[in-house]
C-alpha cells in the first residue's frame, strides 16, 4: 500500500472510529514507532476532511507535555493537535456522554492569542505580547484507540487524542499571573481527583506555547489572532466514568467546570 493510500486508509479508521463511537485497534501496526510524519499526516488528512464539512479551526491542543508521559510513551517533545468550533462547550453547559467513546478530563492553561505568531523561533516575550489574555479550561481528552492502548503514533494520528473543550469565563492578561507556580485543584462533584501546578507543563505553560508557535511556522501553517491554545495539562487525568460535574480551579483564573450528563 503506498503512503497516499495508507494515509486515507488509517484516517478512514479513526474518522469512523468517532463517527461510531467504536473504538478501533491502535494504528502503530501500520505506522512506523518513529514516523512521526505519517502520523501527522493522518492527522492533516482528518483535518482536511473536517474543513471540507465546513468545520471552522479555531486553536490548537499541545498534548504530551508532561516528562512522565513522555517517558511512558518513549519521545522526548509534546504533539499537537486542531481544535474546532465544535469542540467548544460552555462553562457549565452539560455535554451528553453519548458523544464521547472513553473520556477523561484536564485542567490546563489557555491562552488567547491577539497577534500572530510567525516568527522562526519565538522568545517567552514573543508570546506574552502576542497573547490578549489566559483563561481556565478543562481538556475533555477521548481516543478513538481500543482502551487508550497508546503510543506516539497512536496520539498524533488521532488529532492528539482531543475531544472538547471547556473555557473559563474569567480572562486574566499575562503579566498579572505567576504561570510557572500556580495551583490547580480538580474536583469531581465536590472530591477532588487531581491536583498540580504550572510548571507541571514543560516547566512554565510558556515553553509549551513557544514549542507550537515554533513548529506551526515550520509546518506553514503559523498561529494568528484568535487562535485559542491549550497549553497542556497541569496535572494528572482523570477519567470520566459517569454522570457528574468536574471543577478545576487555577490560582489566579478562577473556576471552570465541565458537566457530563447521559
Amino acid at each position: 500500500m503506498t503512503s497516499p493510500q495508507l494515509i486515507d486508509t488509517l484516517a478512514a479508521r479513526l474518522r469512523e472510529a468517532e463517527q461510531s463511537r467504536q473504538p478501533v485497534a491502535p494504528v502503530r501496526g501500520d505506522i512506523k514507532p518513529g514516523d512521526m510524519a505519517l502520523a501527522y499526516a493522518v492527522q492533516q488528512a482528518n483535518v482536511e476532511a473536517r474543513l471540507a464539512c465546513g468545520e471552522r479551526i479555531v486553536g490548537r491542543k499541545i498534548g504530551l507535555t508532561s516528562t512522565a508521559v513522555q517517558r511512558q510513551l518513549g519521545v522526548d517533545r509534546p504533539d499537537f493537535g486542531a481544535l474546532f468550533a465544535s469542540m467548544a462547550c460552555g462553562d457549565g453547559e452539560t455535554v451528553s456522554l453519548g458523544r464521547l467513546i472513553q473520556p477523561k478530563v484536564e485542567a490546563e492553561i489557555a491562552l488567547v492569542l491577539e497577534r500572530d505568531l510567525v516568527h522562526e523561533k519565538h522568545s517567552f516575550a514573543d508570546i506574552l505580547s502576542a497573547s490578549a489574555y489566559a483563561l481556565a479550561a478543562i481538556e475533555v481528552v477521548d481516543s478513538r484507540i481500543r482502551d487508550w492502548d497508546i503510543r506516539f503514533v497512536d496520539t498524533v494520528a488521532d488529532n492528539a487524542s482531543s475531544a472538547l473543550f471547556v473555557l473559563g469565563s474569567r480572562p486574566v492578561r499575562l503579566d498579572q499571573l505567576d504561570l510557572a507556580g500556580c495551583q490547580m485543584t480538580l474536583q469531581r462533584d465536590g472530591e477532588q481527583v487531581s491536583k498540580g501546578v504550572g510548571a507541571a507543563c514543560l516547566g512554565n505553560p510558556l515553553n509549551a506555547a513557544a514549542w507550537l508557535a515554533d513548529t506551526m511556522v515550520a509546518l506553514g501553517t503559523p498561529l494568528r489572532a484568535g487562535d485559542v491554545v491549550l497549553t497542556g495539562a497541569l496535572g494528572p487525568m482523570v477519567a470520566v466514568t459517569g454522570p457528574g460535574t468536574f471543577t478545576a480551579q487555577i490560582d489566579g483564573l478562577g473556576g471552570v467546570r465541565a458537566v457530563f450528563g447521559e
